[in-house]
């Protein structure tokens, strides 16, 4: 279930001349019956709905006074969400004769007639206010302070994400919640510029427009799809004629290939930084603790000890928190049976709550191969906002390739990777002169849309460049991930198991040695496949091509190194 909650303004949007028909309050029952809930954000004062609106106990929130005001109907409870009116500008009110004039706990309200005299009261008296419209209604509020503040108050209350909530209103006043909310209906009778706005127009007015729009919404064989705007779209990268590449942010599955140390996990985290700037929950299986550094997300398992499925639980139930599922703590032939053990509990919650909205798959061809046939339960076939990422698209099981929408392939055979993935399913090969592409670069393919592939450079990742991960900047990689100085006659055979030591053996080297490892492109042949870093890879390769003397190369490969890496004090390397 996308959708949890239905977020709908009062006055011209589920009422009429201030009240509520049976329709439509049968309508919002056959909402709160399915399992979802009704949010009322309104710019009345309190009172006034109570009074008029007998049945507000089917609201699971009330956000009233344009949001200034949370009030609870199951308990009768309610939150000031904003400072009262300050009582010099209350006086002045009196004094010009402002009237009609209503005050509530935090906004005054009046008619657009006395627009002029209080913006001149404000600016008088040096008030930190703000006018809000509401066709002829005027509303004077702290700033800050409007329909999409107190939602977002209500949905934290609540463990929801506004990408899990319908709005719908008609009026000025209602931009906000509709631009907060992931879909936006306006009813007939709306103001121009929220039609404009809104996904959705219903043919239909106020009380009417919202029982059509719920019933077309419960009878539909999908859920709404929003428009694919800035607030609903997560940047790729770079075309060749430099436009910016986008894909919608929610909704999609995506198969992300290529060779190893073609930058999947960079690309990946990019995305995910992306994702999480803008309020989509994200969830990653980890196998090899690639996404450890990513920033704000909890990690769950270490080197140590797998994670655990309760703590990843409890994580997920705040729609603000990220989640990295490392599994480099369980054996190889265990994570498997966890992966399996722990996506029907994501899909549990999903159905629940809505989250997280995108799950990311690493190394999917281990936990998914090819020769197995996963249960519905397990990974459903109408599963959206995956992201499948794999060395060996042809190696991933049959079931969870024909779910996927677009892919994106690196390293230097992007039509590789393509022609591998179309004959696991089956699906034509499409026509195109892919080229080669070089580090930084991907491909991607809508898969049924006719569309050619089309390359793009990929948008960098901010964790990736402040990024200082002892796993290898001072940590231990395995023999068969260290680099060895071995020089021309394979005469030494000096392990690095880490980026630290790398520079501190490398102060020691003669330079036969040096020269004889940059001359063949050893140093950024392990960037990119020991340490699996594609930017720094490139940037070591440029100095390998450079042909600088040794002295000048040894000090500009360690610059490069210590531009991402962060030595521990105690260990840091002289230069």
């Amino acid at each position: 279930m996308r959708y949890l909650a239905l977020a709908a303004d009062y006055d011209g949007t589920i009422a009429s001349n201030g009240l509520v028909t049976k329709e439509v309050l049968s309508a919002l029952e056959q909402l709160v019956a399915s399992g979802r809930k009704v949010i009322l954000v309104t710019g009345r004062m309190l009172e006034d709905l109570l009074s008029l609106f007998p049945e507000i106990g089917l609201c699971e929130r009330v956000v009233a006074e344009n949001g200034a005001l949370l009030y609870r109907p199951g308990t009768r409870d309610l939150s000031i969400l904003g400072p009262p009116p300050p009582p010099a500008f209350l006086a002045e009110l009196a004094r010009r004769g402002v009237a009609p004039l209503s005050v509530g706990r935090s906004m005054v309200a009046t008619v657009r007639l006395h627009e002029i005299t209080i913006l001149e009261i404000i600016r008088d008296l040096g008030l930190e206010l703000q006018i809000v419209f509401n066709r002829e209604a005027v509303m004077v509020l702290p700033a800050g302070v409007n329909k999409a503040s107190g939602l977002t108050t209500a949905l934290n209350e609540l463990a929801l994400s506004p990408h899990n909530v319908i709005g719908i209103g008609d009026s000025e006043n209602d931009h906000a919640l509709l631009s907060l909310c992931e879909y936006s209906v306006a009813p007939a009778n709306a103001v121009p510029a929220v039609k404009e706005l809104a996904d959705h127009c219903t043919d239909g007015s106020e009380g009417s427009g919202v029982v059509e729009f719920i019933s077309g919404w419960f009878a539909g064989a999908r859920e709404p799809e929003p428009a694919v705007d800035d607030r609903r779209r997560v940047l790729l990268g770079a075309g060749d004629d430099g436009t910016d590449l986008w894909m919608p942010a929610w909704g999609r599955n995506v198969l992300l290939a290529g060779t190893s140390g073609s930058g999947k996990s960079t690309l990946a985290t990019g995305l995910l930084e992306r994702l999480s700037r803008q309020g989509y929950q994200c969830c990653v299986i980890d196998p090899e603790g690639d996404y450890e550094s990513f920033t704000g997300a909890i990690v769950f398992g270490d080197t140590d000890q797998g994670p655990s499925l309760p703590g990843i639980a409890s994580a997920l139930a705040r729609p603000d928190v990220q989640v990295i599922v490392n599994l480099v703590g369980l054996p190889l032939q265990e994570r498997p049976s966890f992966f399996l053990g722990l996506m029907p509990r994501l899909s549990e919650n999903r159905a629940r709550h809505g989250r997280p909205h995108w799950i990311v798959v690493d190394e999917v061809h281990h936990l998914l191969p090819a020769d197995w046939q996963p249960a519905p339960q397990v990974m459903p076939t109408d599963a959206a906002g995956m992201i499948f990422v794999t060395v060996h698209p042809d190696q991933v099981a049959r079931s969870v390739l024909d779910t996927v929408d677009a892919v994106i392939a690196l390293g230097g055979t992007p039509d590789a990777t393509v022609k591998l993935f179309c004959r696991a399913v089956q699906y034509p090969i499409p026509e195109w002169n892919p080229g080669s592409l070089d580090p930084g670069e991907a491909m991607l393919w809508r898969r049924g849309t006719g569309e050619r592939p089309t390359k793009f450079r990929v948008a960098p990742s901010e964790t990736y460049r402040r990024r200082h991960r002892r796993k290898y900047a001072e940590g231990e990689l395995d023999p068969s991930r260290s680099f060895y100085f071995r020089g021309p006659d394979n005469r030494l055979n000096l392990r690095a198991q880490n980026l630290m030591l790398f520079a501190q053996l490398a102060d020691g080297l003669d330079d036969a040695t040096w020269e004889h490892h940059l001359s063949r492109g050893d140093y950024s042949d392990w960037m990119r496949n020991g340490i699996k870093d594609e930017v720094l890879a490139e940037e070591v390769a440029q100095i390998e091509r450079a042909r600088l003397p040794s002295p000048e190369s040894r000090r500009r490969i360690k610059a490069a190194i210590e531009q991402y890496y962060t030595w521990p004090a105690a260990g840091a390397p002289q230069t």
